[in-house]
């Protein structure tokens, strides 16, 4: 089966994918959203590991799984097997434009599969690779680890409470997307010089760089950050508070927004009081301040102050759960679902990507594939790339 042409920006582009769990396969869902023709090699006989990963599972799928493979197309091989490595060579050499891969240091190099080897043989080729840890460092990386020993975890939770991991696994989602800005960077120097290149990030050191203003903070002052609850560090009011019937998340960002939040509460004398005067104040009396806008906001519900505040151009929003903000997305008519027809669940639903192109479009072209779904037409593209490597040959010697 060819692959569905979507006029994405990437269209054109051919990506072998070895890797499997999360990281790069966020980032290789990603370069098929935006046209990449993306095939996923899986280890024969389970696949992915991410294929056991639940509940919730659908008909025996697991819903990890489905949430970050979509646009490939996928064929389990036995790489210890030496023909298996074969068609990952020939299809490397003969196809790929990118090649990713999250095995351990060392692996594909026991197997004949190196990528400096395979970039030698495709000197065009992008080798790209999802590491744990930094060079040298060969342990595996797994978010909740990296998020507890690259000082994310100190700095969420309760400021009394213990460390928590934040609730989606965000090194992972980070590591994949600095992969997928590395990789189009790649791909656009090889538009000027013909040449492929090598790209490596690490969760360890993806998560310390997206801590970006924390670090920063500690750099410049030497100051260990702590854990603010869902208060900021840097500006006051700027947390959640209770309402009559919930929660809402206020966010003031200067001083014009605090007066506006004062006169909506019909109290515009705290805007006046010397403890609040700057944002300077207002942090350096938060607890003061917390205390008013608290007692104020439990007399009414979520929905008033949401109206109230928004039409006074306080930044504003209500504590939602996944399932409300998304009923609200559909609502407002934002197109961030999309649907498609899976082979076994019928049809299914899926978040889109972010992207909004002018001249370009973004697509869901295949589903999440089954376990091995594409073989016999990937096998079919493997030779027919070595019957032209033979004709190149013989032509070469005629």
């Amino acid at each position: 089966m060819p692959h569905p042409t979507t006029g994405g920006p990437l269209t054109g582009i051919h990506v072998l994918d070895l890797s499997r769990v999360l990281a790069a396969p966020y980032a290789t869902m990603a370069l098929g959203e935006l046209g990449a023709d993306i095939i996923k090699v899986e280890r024969a006989p389970d696949g992915d590991e991410t294929r056991q990963w639940g509940p919730p599972f659908v008909q025996g799928e697991s819903t990890y799984y489905l949430g970050i493979n979509r646009n490939k197309r996928s064929i389990a091989l036995n790489l210890r097997d030496e023909s298996d490595r074969q068609v990952v060579r020939d299809l490397a050499k003969g196809w790929a434009d990118v090649v990713v891969e999250n095995f351990r240091p060392g692996t594909l190099e026991r197997w004949g599969m190196g990528l400096a080897a395979l970039r030698q043989a495709n000197p065009r080729l992008i080798t790209a690779s999802v590491r744990g840890y930094p060079a040298g460092d060969d342990r595996p990386g797994y978010d909740f680890v990296i998020q507890a020993g690259s000082g994310l975890m100190s700095i969420t939770g309760d400021v009394d409470g213990p460390p928590f991991k934040v609730g989606v696994a965000v090194a992972d989602i980070f590591t994949g997307l600095f992969l997928l800005s590395g990789i189009e960077a790649a791909l656009f120097r090889r538009e000027k010089t013909g040449k492929g290149d090598h790209v490596e990030v690490s969760l360890w050191e993806s998560q310390l760089a997206a801590l970006a203003t924390v670090v920063q903070g500690h750099l410049s002052t030497g100051g260990a950050p702590g854990r603010w609850g869902n208060a900021h560090a840097q500006l006051a009011p700027y947390q959640i508070f209770p309402t009559e019937n919930g929660w809402i998340a206020i966010g003031v960002g200067n001083d014009r927004q605090f007066q506006d939040l004062c006169g909506v509460l019909g109290h515009e004398e705290w805007s006046q009081d010397q403890r609040f005067l700057s944002n300077r104040d207002r942090v350096n009396n938060r607890g003061p301040l917390e205390e008013l806008l608290t007692e104020m906001l439990r007399t009414r519900s979520t929905e008033i102050w949401v109206e109230r505040l928004q039409n006074a151009g306080v930044p504003v929003g209500p504590v939602r759960t996944v399932p409300e903000a998304l009923a609200h997305a559909q609502a407002q008519g934002h197109h961030l679902i999309g649907s498609m027809a899976h082979p076994t669940l019928g049809e299914i639903q899926q978040i889109r990507l972010p992207w909004r192109f002018s001249e370009s479009s973004t697509a869901m072209t295949l589903p999440p594939p089954l376990l091995d779904e594409h073989h016999q037409d990937i096998l079919e593209l493997v030779e027919r790339i070595r019957g032209n490597e033979e004709r190149t040959n013989v032509n070469r010697h005629e």
